[in-house]
C-alpha cells in the first residue's frame, strides 16, 4: 500500500523530519503536524490511512487528542509514540482505540513493521468491523450526549454502584459498557444478566452457581456485572442482592467460606421505576447511589444523521448488503421524527432499508413509507409522529394530550381548567366531549 496517506504528529521537529524522510522513501504520502491544532486541521482537510501520534505535546497531549477523535467517531488507525512510555500509558492508549505503541528512540525496523502491520490491518475487513463495530465511545456530538460522556468519566473513577435510567432502546447498556471501559476494572469481564431471568426459583443458581455451573458473580470477578432491567428482578432475588451488597461478600455454590465481592454492580431500568412499591427500598437505596439518565433520541436528534451513517456502515459489513446513503431530505425528516423506540428503532429502520435494497440514495418517499407503519395513537404526544398526520388529526392529537395533562394539573376541576387555558367553560365542555376526555368525574367533584 505504497500510496497510503500517513499523518505524523510530533512536537519535535527532528523527529517529524526523520519520520517524513523514512516513510516518504518507502513510497508513502506523508503529512506532518507539530501540535494538536495542526493535526486537527490536517485531518479536517483529508482522511489518513494511518496517524502516528506523539503522546507528550505542549498544548494537548496525544491521549487527550486520541480520546477527542474517538468521541467524534473519526478515530481511524492510530499508532502512539512516546519517549516516556509506560505500561499504563500504553494500556490507556489501546483502550481508547490505538492499534499499537512505539517507544522512542524509534527503531527503523520496528517503525516500518508497525506501519505495515497497521495498514494491512486497515485493508482487512476485520479492521473495518472493529472500527464500526461495538462502540468504544458512545457516538454523538450533541450537548446531551457530550455532557453524559463527561459525567460517566467522573463516575468511572469511583468503584460504586450506578443505576442507568432511560427509555427502552435508548442505550442504557451501551453507556454502562462505556463506564466499564473507563474504570479501573476495564480489563476485567463485563457480564450481563437479564433482570427477568432472576426469578423466584432460579435467582440463587444464576447468581451463585450450582454444581459445576459458575454463577454470574463469580464470572464477573474483577470486572462488572450489569443487570439489564433491574425492575424485573423477583422479590427473592432482590433480598439476595441486598444481602450480598450489604455484606460485601457472597458464597459461591460448593464453597465453604464467603468470597469478597470483587465486582462492580451496574443496573439499567426504565424511568420512574423507583415508584414501584413492590421494589425493595433498601436495595434501591444501594443501587441509586449514583443515577445516570440516558436521554431518549428525540432529545439529541441532531445526532441522527451520524447514527444513520454509522449503522449503515455496520450493516454493510456484517450483513453483506449493498451500501446505501440517506438523502438530505430523508435525514431532515428523520431528525424530526420522535423515535419512540429510540436508537434501537433507528438501527432497525436502517436494517430494513438496506435489506430491501433500491437505488444508492434513500429517498424521502421511502422514509415516509417506512414511518407510516410506526405511528401509534396510544403513545405519549412526544413520541407521536405528528408530521406523518394530516393537519386535522395532528391538531386533534395535540389538543387531547394538552387538555388531559392540563386537567391533571388542575386537580380534575373543569372550572379551574377553563381559567388556566383561557376558554369559556361551555365551549370547553364541548371540546372535552368531542375529544373523548372523561370529565364527568371532575364535574361530580365540583
Amino acid at each position: 500500500m505504497n500510496d497510503a496517506r500517513i499523518l505524523v504528529v510530533d512536537d519535535e521537529s527532528n523527529i517529524r523530519e526523520l519520520l517524513e524522510e523514512i516513510l516518504s522513501e518507502e513510497g508513502y504520502d506523508v503529512t506532518t503536524a507539530a501540535d494538536a491544532e495542526h493535526a486537527r486541521a490536517a485531518r479536517n482537510e483529508q482522511n489518513y490511512d494511518l496517524t502516528l501520534l506523539d503522546i507528550w505535546m505542549p498544548d494537548t497531549d496525544g491521549i487527550s487528542l486520541l480520546e477527542e477523535w474517538a468521541e467524534g467517531g473519526s478515530l481511524g488507525p492510530v499508532v502512539m509514540m512516546s519517549g516516556h512510555g509506560t505500561v499504563d500509558t500504553a494500556v490507556e492508549a489501546t483502550r481508547l482505540g490505538a492499534l499499537d505503541f512505539i517507544e522512542k528512540p524509534i527503531s527503523l525496523t520496528k517503525l516500518l513493521r508497525t506501519v505495515e502491520k497497521a495498514l494491512a490491518w486497515r485493508r482487512s475487513k476485520e479492521l473495518r468491523r472493529s472500527l464500526v463495530g461495538p462502540l468504544r465511545v458512545p457516538m454523538g456530538k450533541s450537548a446531551p450526549i457530550a455532557e453524559l460522556r463527561d459525567l460517566i468519566k467522573k463516575i468511572a473513577r469511583h468503584d460504586t454502584t450506578v443505576l442507568f435510567t432511560g427509555e427502552s432502546g435508548s442505550g442504557r447498556e451501551r453507556f454502562a459498557r462505556y463506564l466499564a471501559s473507563r474504570a479501573t476494572r476495564s480489563h476485567g469481564p463485563f457480564v450481563t444478566v437479564i433482570g427477568a431471568g432472576l426469578g423466584e426459583d432460579d435467582c440463587r443458581r444464576l447468581l451463585l452457581g450450582e454444581g459445576d455451573k459458575t454463577g454470574v458473580l463469580e464470572r464477573a470477578r474483577g470486572g462488572v456485572l450489569y443487570i439489564r432491567g433491574i425492575d424485573d428482578v423477583s422479590p427473592t432475588a432482590q433480598l439476595l442482592l441486598l444481602g450480598i451488597l450489604e455484606r460485601g461478600s457472597y458464597r459461591p455454590a460448593g464453597a465453604v467460606a464467603d468470597q469478597p465481592l470483587d465486582v462492580r454492580i451496574l443496573a439499567g431500568a426504565p424511568p420512574g421505576f423507583e415508584r414501584d412499591e413492590t421494589f425493595s427500598e433498601e436495595l434501591l437505596a444501594l443501587l441509586n447511589a449514583v443515577v445516570v439518565r440516558v436521554p431518549p433520541l428525540r432529545e439529541h436528534s441532531e445526532d441522527v444523521p451520524e447514527l444513520l451513517r454509522y449503522h449503515a456502515d455496520v450493516l454493510v459489513d456484517a450483513e453483506n448488503v449493498p451500501f446505501r446513503r440517506f438523502s438530505v431530505a430523508a435525514q431532515n425528516r428523520l431528525r424530526n421524527y420522535p423515535w419512540p423506540g429510540n436508537v434501537r428503532e433507528l438501527r432497525n429502520l436502517v436494517k430494513r432499508l438496506l435489506i430491501l435494497g433500491g437505488s444508492e440514495e434513500i429517498s424521502l418517499k421511502e422514509i415516509e413509507a417506512q414511518l407510516q407503519s410506526e405511528t401509534a395513537g396510544d403513545e405519549p404526544l412526544v413520541k407521536q409522529d405528528l408530521l406523518a398526520m394530516p393537519l386535522r388529526e395532528a391538531r386533534k392529537r395535540f389538543e387531547r394530550a394538552y387538555l388531559r395533562q392540563q386537567l391533571i394539573l388542575c386537580d380534575g376541576k373543569v372550572g379551574k381548567l377553563a381559567k388556566r387555558v383561557g376558554m369559556e367553560r361551555t365551549h370547553l365542555y364541548r371540546m372535552l366531549r368531542s375529544l373523548g376526555i372523561d370529565f364527568r368525574r371532575a364535574l361530580d367533584n365540583e
